[in-house]
């Protein structure tokens, strides 16, 4: 097992620990970053999934057609309504693919007790977190 200087760069830059932290869980880890990643933040896989999944749903939903908007809201408050138009501007000039999906299912999915709505050009809504 050899921990390089990197690693340990690289652990820190994807936790926030310090460098010690990050050896320590490097060693635990047998070197490996990812493992070390997840013994600092445990939580942080199935976040990133549960962001996943709702991203592939939102991308789903648009591909089926006839959607106007991705919306959040909290406590029946709409917090951020994005167009649909920005994820295929963002395709068209080299960003990320459907940027809206993946700031919307983040913010759902990361514990604000949002919730994430498709809403149709006809105004109807379908919620997906």
């Amino acid at each position: 097992m050899q921990i390089t200087l990197e690693a340990v760069e690289k652990v820190m830059e994807l936790t926030g620990v310090d460098y010690a932290g990050a050896k320590e869980a490097l060693v635990k880890a047998d070197g490996n970053v990812d493992e070390a990643v997840k013994l600092i933040t445990p939580g942080a896989q199935e976040g990133n999934d549960k962001v996943k999944e709702t991203v592939e749903k939102i991308k789903a939903k648009v591909k089926e057609g006839n959607v106007d908007k991705v919306q959040i809201s909290k406590d029946g408050e709409i917090v951020l309504s994005l167009p649909v138009n920005i994820g295929i501007i963002g395709g068209i000039v080299g960003l990320a693919a459907a940027p809206w999906a993946f700031i919307a299912a983040s913010i759902a999915t990361l514990g604000f007790g949002c919730k994430v709505e498709i809403v149709k050009k006809d105004g109807s809504t379908d919620e997906i977190v």
